[in-house]
């Protein structure tokens, strides 16, 4: 892209903020025409930033945005997209796309002008990880474990790492409370010590053909500093787990390698402290196209999905995330909290994006 490209934003929450703090650090790929603000806090928030506010999607669309990035709640998103395609918009919608089964379907209608912020895919060592699953390291891939992030996010790495589509799939879900010490939240350090009661949800897939996954994630473990985070991908010949990769590589040979992340700005490195590059076996299987721009993990992840949004939005490339996938993701989620309330297996059915 030459010119930087047109965002306008919707939304005033937690997620909308960071958004808006990620592309005032790119201002050479990305201008702000516009935020939509219905409140008087969100405008006056807005406002102090330096951006456009505007109160109604005619003023917000009246900047020309090249692409509308939707950040409100998951039950409000389906109505505020429908109301932006229908005035000819392109939509980048956060996740989930809905809130329910019913929305999903909704949305289904507008998909050809919507695209979905799913990032999980993007963070750097999960793409380094995915990009060594596609060359075919680990053979036929059969089963993942995802311990890191929750529901759709999780799904979406489950999915991503099996290659799978949107045929039926077997949840059994169950979940245990138990206390946990949670020092940190969005704002940061919390100054509390003591355990509170934590819920760990389990699930399983089932996919059939000999393919499986499981989903074990506890309350706030996506940035509590005491549980980590974990992904296991197996594969008919060997197995990734977080950044150690196992494998067979002739009958009598078995090596173990890792991911090694370069990372700048230690000890007497004077270049600033980025991300460099991941590499594997002596080759760079991931680059930080943002150094200089000091992001973190996530950042990077996002800053990739919104060139990728922009690129699709002027018909100059493939859009980061379609709505089947980021559908089918959802509905998996969904399948885990049905598997909870029932105390039984739940199996998913092939919806309208899956026979598309």
């Amino acid at each position: 892209m030459d010119a930087p490209a047109r965002l306008a934003l919707t939304g005033g929450g937690y997620r909308a903020g960071r958004f808006l703090d990620l592309l005032a650090r790119l201002p050479g790929l990305f201008e702000v025409t516009g935020v939509l603000a219905r409140s008087d806090a969100t405008a006056a928030a807005v406002a102090a930033r330096g951006l456009p506010v505007h109160r109604d999607l005619d003023g917000l669309l009246r900047a020309a945005p090249e692409l509308v990035l939707v950040s409100v709640p998951a039950a409000a998103a389906p109505g505020l997209v429908r109301d932006l395609v229908g005035r000819g918009a392109a939509v980048l919608t956060e996740t989930p796309p809905a809130a329910g089964l019913a929305g999903l379907r909704e949305l289904w209608e507008l998909h050809e002008r919507v695209q979905v912020a799913e990032q999980y895919l993007l963070f750097p060592h999960q793409a380094a990880r995915r990009a060594l699953v596609r060359r075919g390291l680990l053979g036929t891939p059969t089963s993942v474990q995802v311990s890191s992030t929750q529901l759709h996010h999780a799904t979406s790495l489950i999915r991503g790492f099996l290659g799978l589509g949107a045929g039926p799939v077997r949840v059994t879900a169950s979940a245990t409370t138990s206390p946990l010490a949670d020092p940190i939240d969005r704002g940061g350090w919390t100054g509390r010590a003591e355990p509170r009661p934590r819920t760990t949800t389990i699930a399983t897939f089932d996919v059939g053909d000999g393919r499986s996954a499981l989903y074990d994630f506890t309350d706030t473990q996506t940035r509590n500093p005491l549980r980590t985070r974990r992904t296991v991908v197996r594969g008919s010949l060997g197995e990734i787990v977080d950044d150690t990769v196992v494998r067979l590589v002739d009958a009598r040979t078995v090596v173990t390698s890792r991911i090694e992340r370069r990372q700048t700005g230690h000890h007497q490195d004077v270049q600033g402290a980025d991300l460099d590059h991941l590499s594997f076996e002596g080759e760079a299987v991931f680059r930080n196209p943002h150094v200089g721009a000091r992001l973190n993990d996530e950042e990077i992840a996002l800053a990739g999905l919104l060139q990728r949004a922009a690129a699709w939005a002027r018909g100059e490339g493939p859009g980061p995330y379609p709505l089947a996938e980021a559908a089918q993701d959802q509905l998996l989620a969904l399948a885990v909290g049905e598997s909870l309330a029932t105390g039984g297996p739940v199996t998913t059915g092939v919806e309208a994006w899956g026979r598309a």
